[in-house]
């Protein structure tokens, strides 16, 4: 890994994993695609990789504690404050256990998909396959919305519920995790800020989980130590400031704008990949 690619991957990772454009697929096409032109093989796929991929999305985990950072305070507290009163009635202290239902379905849904999303780094042309999937949920989340007269910000347990494990199923690259999670809002009545904003405050668990286990679990520390760490960081900033201004710019449009852009996005993307390394 060198710098270009570390800034590369860093912007990346930071534009898309909070426009639903799935910022696994991208980073599979970005790497793909380098891979081709350096005549690298495809499977030569290393743990440095799957770190630095780690580190990228704990950059736009940082970006989502600093912008929902008032947010997160009022949830901690609620929930503390609820525990003790053994009362969960205030919304702040109900949407802490709905975070919390969620990421359990997620990881109930994501975990048994691991070692198979894991495979399909090295299969990008499947991952477009998937990116097209993406577009058609989003095309068909906002028809869905457009026939709605009512839309409401209330989280259920159903609701909830169904968001986690859609965030589960993201799990696949390709799948884009905000978009799946904020389409799956849109079917359920949720207007789009809501799911949006649901959506963001889900990814913290399972990234703070995964940023966790992943180095104790996968990776002994002589690997670790021979990681290019300057690239580390340089991606890991990058994808923090990027990630910190998605977030902003893409709540605001989506208080005025449907998806629909993003779903020809996805189909676009997704099918040039499939051709291109499908058959070229």
């Amino acid at each position: 890994m060198n710098i270009l690619q570390a800034i590369i991957m860093g912007l990346i990772q930071g534009l898309t994993e909070f426009l639903p454009v799935s910022s696994s697929g991208h980073l599979v096409l970005t790497s793909s695609l380098y891979k081709y032109f350096a005549n690298h093989e495809f499977l030569l796929n290393s743990s440095e990789e799957v770190f630095f991929d780690m580190v990228l999305h704990v950059g736009t985990l940082l970006a989502v504690l600093l912008f929902f950072k008032d947010d997160i305070i009022k949830i901690i507290k609620a929930f503390v404050n609820a525990c003790v009163k053994r009362d969960f009635s205030e919304p702040e202290a109900k949407l802490s256990l709905f975070i919390i239902v969620g990421t359990f379905f997620t990881l109930l849904v994501a975990y048994p998909l691991k070692e198979f999303a894991e495979k399909l780094i090295n299969l990008p042309w499947i991952v477009g396959i998937f990116l097209f999937i993406t577009g058609c949920i989003l095309y068909i989340s906002e028809y869905v919305s457009e026939k709605q007269k009512e839309k409401t910000d209330k989280i259920d347990w159903k609701k909830s519920i169904l968001i986690g494990i859609a965030q589960g199923l993201a799990a696949m690259p390709g799948i884009s995790r905000s978009g799946s999670t904020i389409a799956t809002g849109i079917f359920l009545g949720l207007d789009r800020v809501t799911c949006a904003r649901y959506s963001f405050l889900l990814s913290i668990p399972i990234i703070i989980g995964a940023s966790i286990f992943y180095p104790i679990l996968e990776l002994n520390l002589n690997e670790i130590l021979n990681y290019n760490w300057i690239s580390m960081a340089i991606g890991f900033v990058i994808s923090f400031i990027s990630g910190y201004f998605c977030i902003k710019y893409f709540l605001r449009f989506l208080g005025k704008h449907s998806m629909k852009v993003f779903a020809y996005y996805c189909w676009i993307v997704g099918i040039a990949m499939f051709l291109f390394f499908k058959f070229v």
